[in-house]
């Protein structure tokens, strides 16, 4: 062995670190092998190491994270298997989540309408024809209970992408477990709750970003208290990479969000190692391998470095992050829809080989429509085919140390480092955001993607080379036309059967609120507890804090 006294040190205490873990949490076999009967190794590492090794790259479970934030990786446990799914009403949605649960699911993802999304109510005039169209319609309590009935919430973990009324849903959950008998403190899951994102990319937007600010750092200390098991926050750069960002803008722009987030509860008062572990991340997995897989790698170390070094961190769990992956749908082409499966394949290893911590495969009709309960079966067994038969999990990190990717993890650190310092002049990401400048990145990004595709230098198979013709239809999923009508009539049931008087002062105690500066959450449960709606909710915030108008 060629390595330095620094390495031997490194290597000597993290193994005898993770043998103690493994008491704890041991593997999933006693051994590892091929189908050859060669025996696997639990992490393999250089020849020759030295002080920079341990410094820029390290060992899995260890400052900076590059292989990964946990010593045996999937060796002890698989990544969570967390299909992103909701349509029509709360009733549909909590049978296809029983379904994929009943399927080898292991955590929840719900996908919202956009009149939730907006922090409308179903029978709001904004919310018609949409009610129910891309994810499901929850208007109060009684919609939420009815998406999570049957399904327990110790032990089931629940992503939800959710941003401008975060705060709302996350309410409606908490009060949801406690009529089932569940301590707040034992529910895990994430809320998405990142609205620089939105600004940026998406457009989900209610609030301007200063009471939005102030709403998410409400969240960080309430559930800092109260729900310590919940992410608070998981800082998008899916949604950015959707609108055409390249992958090292997608590193860099979440990121900076993520740094703008930190300092606003920092400006709050909250202590960094009190908020900083319930951070997690979301990012895009695409089809160009090697540099997702390096894209991964790089967003661990940068992150690890900014909370130690930029904003002086103490605790490990403060510098790791954990991310949550999801195939890119903007790569599903409508044409030959089953090339999908294979495009969904490389993204998912891609996400794996990065080191995930849940992934959410897309189905092969996701360009057409919603996705059938086959594609979405399909998706699954996607996952379950990379964890269960391919090996892949069974050595942490496989690929670090390949020269490539180890070149790529660095380039991209230094790419995305480059973007970081230009947002740093502007003020940081809200001042940039603001100034249109990562809207004027992504979008120039992606004109130069489209105009590749059109002109052919960019293959897209199926759609711009190895077209055939008269391709069948694939039999698509259709949403209840009648749903808007189903949720007016409810929201009607509703208000006729609750007590008014009550509805009435929590509402006003939340503007009270608001015009002030109490913390929101603990009126905005009462509110949820009492039956207010979502459009109720918001619109006492909107009365107050105004709506974003964009750039």
């Amino acid at each position: 062995m060629g390595n330095d006294e620094s390495f031997e040190r490194a290597y000597r205490e993290w193994r005898e670190k993770t043998e103690a873990l493994m008491r704890r949490f041991p593997e999933r076999k006693e051994v590892f092998q091929t189908s050859s009967g060669i025996p696997i190794d639990r992490l393999y590492v250089p020849e020759h190491a030295d002080e920079s090794y341990v410094r820029e790259i390290g060992l899995p479970g260890e400052y900076p994270y590059t292989r990964g934030i946990r010593p045996t990786m999937y060796r002890a446990r698989y990544w969570t298997m967390r299909q992103y799914a909701g349509f029509g009403s709360a009733e549909e949605t909590n049978k296809r989540f029983r379904y994929l649960l009943e399927q080898g699911q292991t955590g929840l993802s719900v996908a919202f309408d956009l009149p939730t999304q907006i922090g409308y109510d179903s029978d709001d005039p904004m919310a018609s024809g949409e009610v129910g169209k891309v994810g499901v319609a929850i208007d109060s309590l009684e919609d939420m209970e009815a998406l999570l009935r049957e399904i327990p919430l110790d032990r089931v973990s629940t992503s939800m992408t959710i941003n401008a009324p975060a705060a709302v849903l996350l309410a409606m959950y908490i009060v949801v477990a406690e009529k089932q008998g569940v301590d707040p403190a034992d529910i895990a899951g994430t809320i998405q709750n990142d609205i620089l994102k939105e600004y940026i990319a998406r457009g989900t937007y209610i609030f301007p970003p200063k009471p939005s600010m102030r709403i998410i750092t409400d969240i960080f200390a309430y559930c800092a208290e109260h729900v310590p098991r919940w992410n608070t926050i998981s800082i998008s750069g899916y949604h950015i990479r959707e609108a055409g960002a390249t992958a090292a803008q997608e590193l860099a722009f979440t990121l900076a969000n993520g740094m703008a987030y930190v300092e606003a509860a920092l400006q709050a008062g909250l202590d960094v190692d009190q908020f900083a572990s319930r951070l997690s991340f979301f990012f895009n997995a695409h089809n160009e391998f090697f540099e997702e897989i390096a894209k991964f790698r790089a967003a661990r170390r940068m992150w690890a470095k900014i909370m130690k070094e930029k904003y002086g961190a103490k605790h490990p769990k403060s510098w790791q992050l954990r991310f949550h992956t999801q195939t890119g749908g903007s790569t599903l082409t409508a044409q030959q829809p089953d090339n999908n499966i294979v495009r969904v394949t490389i993204q998912a290893l891609a996400a794996v080989l990065g080191g995930t911590q849940s992934l959410h495969t897309n189905s092969r009709d996701e360009a057409l429509a919603l996705p059938t309960e086959d594609s979405v079966r399909i998706a699954l067994r996607t996952q379950q085919i990379l964890a269960h038969e391919s090996g892949v999990a069974d050595t942490v990190d496989p690929l670090g140390g390949s020269y490539y990717v180890e070149t790529l993890t660095d380039e991209l650190e230094k790419a995305a480092e480059d973007y970081l310092a230009k947002i740093a002049e502007y003020g940081g990401a809200v001042q940039a955001i603001e100034e249109g400048y990562m809207q004027r990145e992504i979008h120039e990004a992606a004109y130069d993607t489209q105009k590749a595709i059109e002109s052919g230098e960019a293959t897209v198979v199926g759609m711009n080379r190895f077209k055939v013709d008269d391709e069948p239809k694939p039999e698509l999923h259709k949403v209840d036309t009648a749903l808007g009508q189903k949720q007016r009539e409810k929201l009607e049931r509703l208000r006729a059967k609750r007590d008014e008087s009550k509805v009435g002062d929590r509402l006003q105690a939340l503007r009270a609120g608001a015009r002030g500066d109490d913390h929101l959450m603990p009126l905005i449960i009462e509110c949820v507890r009492d039956l207010c709606t979502i459009g109720e909710i918001c619109g006492v915030l909107r009365e107050e804090f105004g709506e974003y108008a964009g750039i």
